[in-house]
C-alpha cells in the first residue's frame, strides 16, 4: 500500500480502500474487517449481527475506527498465517521494521466469554513508533459513546457494549477524552507490547491480563491450524480451498450453528446504487450448502451443526427462507443514517427476504439431509418426520409462483425453483427407499417429481436458445441454472446446451467492459450490479460435472486469476469494469462456490459418497 503521509498523527487520516484490501477476524461469534493501515473498519459486537462498535466502512468521516500503526510513515504487506485466521502485518518505516499479529482471540477449548481483539507488535528491525487510536461512532447518532475512568482499565461504553482498551505498558495511553483513546510507544528491535479491546453487551465483564491476551494470538492460531488439519483435500486449487474453508469457518456462529451469509451490510452491489442488502443472517440455502462443503471436506462436527440447525428451524417454522442468527426472526428492513460505502445508500439492518417464499428451500434441505447420510450420519425420528412434512409440502406447493432464488420482488415460475423441487423430491424419495425417513408417501413423491420435470421441459425450454430460460413465459436466462448439474436433474444435454447459453449471453464479455470468466446472475442484471462470483464457480463446476473437464479446468484457472490481489477473502460480485470487489463480505456463497468447483474438478464426491474427500 501506498505510504502514510500524514506525520503528525496518522490515524487521523480517513483512507477510502477497495473491499478487497480488507482482511477479517473472527472467533465463532463475531467478525472484524481490517484495512491495510491497521483500522479496524468494521466490527459488530458480540454478534456478527449485532449493531457495529466500528464502523467506517460504511461512514468514513465520522464512524469508529480503531487503528493500530507506525506513527511515521510505512509501507505495508499483509497475509495470513498458514492455515490460520490470524493475521500478520509487516510495517516497513525509515527507522525500523515491525510486526503486528492480530488475532480474534480464542482457545483451544473453544470460544472466550467475551470478544478478544488483540495485536501484538514485534519490532524485527531498528526501532519503530506505534500508536494505537480507538474512536467509537454513534452509529449514525443512535446511541452517544462515553469513557469511564477505572483503576482496571479505560471502560467505554457504546449503548449497551461496555468494554476496556487494555496495552502493555511500553504503549502508553496519551489520551482518554469524548470518545477517543490514544496509545503510543518506541519499540527497538527485539521488543513487543500489545493493544486490545476485550468487550461484552450487558453482561459484567472479566479483565484478563496483557500477557494472557498475548499467549492466546499463539493458541487461537494454533487452534485454526489444528482445525484446518482436519480438511481431507488436496486436489486443485488446494490453497485456496483451504482459504475459503478458514473463511466459511468464520461465518459460523458457534453458539447455534447458524451460518451467517456475510459478516456485514450495505456494500453496495454497484458503487452508488441502491441494492445495498444486510446479509448477517441465516440463509437456508447457506447453511445447506455451508453443509455439503464441510461434508466433502470432511469436516464432520461443524456438518452436524449446521444440520441440527437447519432442521431445528424448519421444524418449529416451516419454510422459512432466513432467520437470525440465535434462531429468531430477522427484523424488518430499516434504514440508518449512514453515508455508507462510497457514498452508497441505503445503509440498512434487516432482510424482505424474511417474509418470501422460495421454492429452493425445498431442495436445499433435502440435499443436505442427503449428503448428511450419505457421509455415513444418521437421522433421528424427529428430523426425519419433519423431512416428510416438507416433502408433502414441496408436493402440494411446486405448481405455485415464488420469489426465486435471486429473491425478486416478482413472483414467477422459476425455471430454477421448480429444479430446486425436483431435486427435493427425488432427495426425498431416495431417502425414503432407504429407510432414513418415513416412506408411507413415496408413490406420492414419485409422481409429482416426475411432474415437475415434466413441466420445466414444457413451460421452460426455449428452443431458439437451446436453453432453459429463466422462468416461464421468458427467454431471459439465469446463471444459477448451473446448479441444476450438481443436483443431478436428468437432463443432461439440455443441461450442457444451457451452460453454452449462460456463458454466452450472461459473461462479461467485449459487450459489456472486458473479456473474463464472470458471469451476470441473469439477464439484465449487468445494468444494475456488478458479476456474481458465484455463478462462475458454479458454471465451472457444472461443465466438470456434465464431463465437460478441459473446459471447467480452463474456467477455474481464469477465475482464480482474474479475482483481485488481497489476502483470500472474498466478496459477493465484482465489477467486470474495475476489478475491483462489490458487495458484502466475507461472502459465504462465493467462497463455497469455489470449494465446490475445486472438488468437482478432483473427481467429486458424489451423492452417497463416504464424505471424506
Amino acid at each position: 500500500m501506498p505510504a502514510q503521509t500524514d506525520d503528525l498523527d496518522p490515524a487521523e487520516e480517513r483512507r477510502a480502500f477497495a473491499l478487497q484490501d480488507y482482511a477479517a477476524l473472527g472467533d465463532g461469534r463475531s467478525v472484524a474487517l481490517l484495512a491495510p493501515d491497521g483500522a479496524v473498519a468494521w466490527w459488530c459486537v458480540p454478534n456478527i449481527d449485532s449493531a457495529p462498535l466500528f464502523d467506517t466502512l460504511l461512514d468514513p468521516d465520522a464512524g469508529g475506527s480503531f487503528v493500530f500503526q507506525p506513527a511515521d510513515p510505512f509501507s505495508a504487506e499483509r497475509r495470513y498465517r498458514e492455515d490460520s485466521n490470524v493475521l500478520d502485518t509487516t510495517f516497513t518505516c525509515a527507522s525500523g521494521v515491525a510486526r503486528v499479529t492480530e488475532s480474534m482471540n480464542s482457545t483451544l477449548a473453544g470460544r472466550l466469554p467475551w470478544c478478544e481483539l488483540a495485536r501484538r507488535v514485534e519490532v524485527v528491525s531498528g526501532s519503530v513508533r506505534m500508536r494505537a487510536k480507538l474512536v467509537f461512532g454513534t452509529r449514525g447518532d443512535e446511541v452517544s459513546p462515553w469513557l469511564q475512568p477505572n483503576p482496571n482499565g479505560c471502560i467505554f461504553h457504546v449503548g449497551p457494549v461496555l468494554g476496556l482498551f487494555r496495552a502493555t505498558p511500553n504503549m502508553a495511553i496519551l489520551r482518554e477524552e469524548d470518545r477517543t483513546i490514544v496509545a503510543e510507544g518506541t519499540l527497538h528491535a527485539g521488543e513487543r507490547g500489545l493493544v486490545a479491546i476485550v468487550a461484552g453487551e450487558d453482561e459484567p465483564l472479566g479483565v484478563p491480563p496483557t500477557a494472557d491476551m498475548d499467549a492466546r494470538i499463539d493458541l487461537s492460531d494454533e487452534a485454526w491450524r489444528s482445525w484446518a488439519h482436519g480438511l481431507r483435500y488436496d486436489g486443485p486449487h488446494r490453497e485456496s480451498v483451504r482459504r475459503s474453508a478458514l473463511m466459511l469457518k468464520l461465518l459460523l456462529f458457534s453458539p447455534s450453528g447458524a451460518i451467517a451469509a456475510a459478516a456485514t451490510t450495505s456494500l453496495p452491489e454497484r458503487i452508488g446504487g441502491p441494492k445495498n442488502y444486510d446479509y448477517r443472517y441465516a440463509w437456508i440455502r447457506d447453511a445447506s450448502y455451508t453443509l455439503a462443503a464441510f461434508l466433502r471436506l470432511g469436516v464432520i462436527p461443524e456438518s452436524k451443526a449446521a444440520f441440527t440447525w437447519l432442521i431445528h428451524r424448519l421444524g418449529e417454522t416451516g419454510a422459512k427462507v432466513c432467520y437470525r442468527l440465535d434462531g429468531a426472526p430477522v427484523p424488518p428492513v430499516r434504514e440508518i443514517d449512514l453515508p455508507g460505502y462510497g457514498g452508497s445508500r441505503p445503509v440498512v439492518t434487516g432482510n424482505l427476504a424474511a417474509d418470501q417464499h422460495q421454492h429452493g428451500i425445498y431442495g436445499d434441505i433435502f440435499e443436505a439431509a442427503s449428503l448428511f447420510v450419505g457421509a455415513g450420519n444418521v437421522l433421528d425420528g424427529p428430523s426425519g418426520f419433519v423431512l416428510s412434512r416438507l416433502a408433502d409440502e414441496c408436493a402440494d406447493r411446486w405448481r405455485q409462483k415464488d420469489a426465486g432464488m435471486w429473491e425478486l420482488q416478482d413472483p414467477q415460475h422459476y425455471t430454477m425453483s421448480k429444479v430446486s423441487c425436483w431435486q427435493a423430491l427425488a432427495r426425498a424419495v431416495e431417502l425414503a427407499e432407504a429407510g432414513h425417513i418415513p416412506s408411507s408417501c413415496v408413490p406420492r413423491w414419485s409422481r409429482e417429481r416426475d411432474r415437475v420435470a415434466a413441466w420445466v421441459d414444457e413451460h421452460c425450454w426455449s428452443e431458439r436458445k437451446r436453453a432453459y430460460t429463466f422462468h416461464a413465459g421468458t427467454e431471459r436466462l439465469d446463471a444459477s441454472l448451473a446448479l441444476a448439474a450438481r443436483f443431478g436433474f436428468e437432463r443432461p444435454e439440455r443441461l450442457s446446451s444451457t451452460l453454452d447459453a449462460i456463458r454466452r449471453e450472461l459473461g462479461t464479455g467485449p459487450h459489456l467492459w472486458s473479456r473474463g470468466p464472470w458471469l451476470h446472475r441473469y439477464s439484465g442484471a449487468e445494468k444494475e450490479e456488478g458479476a456474481f462470483l458465484a455463478c462462475t464457480f458454479w458454471l465451472a463446476e457444472a461443465y466438470a460435472e456434465l464431463g465437460r473437464r478441459d473446459e471447467a479446468v480452463a474456467l477455474m484457472d481464469e477465475a482464480l486469476a482474474a479475482l483481485p490481489s488481497g489476502v483470500g477473502v472474498l466478496a459477493e460480485m465484482v465489477d467486470p469494469k474495475t476489478g475491483d470487489f462489490l458487495g458484502n463480505l466475507p461472502q459465504g456463497l462465493s467462497h463455497l462456490a469455489l470449494i465446490h468447483a475445486a472438488i468437482s474438478l478432483d473427481g467429486g464426491i458424489r451423492r452417497g459418497g463416504d464424505g471424506r474427500g
